[in-house]
């Protein structure tokens, strides 16, 4: 697994995780569950979202 997401990326990403997130918990609803995939992708700096179309926003 090769950087495919820059430190912009991830602040967004952590941002909208953490958004979808709070939204499950406000109301009370499993898709907040889904907000991990965001944050996940953000501390390991991978999308795999991003490999079949060739995306990267880190700096090489």
């Amino acid at each position: 697994m090769q950087c495919n997401v820059g430190t912009t990326d991830k602040i967004i990403r952590v941002i909208i995780g953490l958004a979808i997130m709070a939204a499950g918990y406000y109301y009370q609803s499993w898709w907040g569950i889904i907000g991990i995939i965001p944050l996940m992708t953000a501390a390991i700096g991978w999308c795999p979202l991003y490999v079949p179309f060739g995306i990267s926003s880190c700096k090489k």
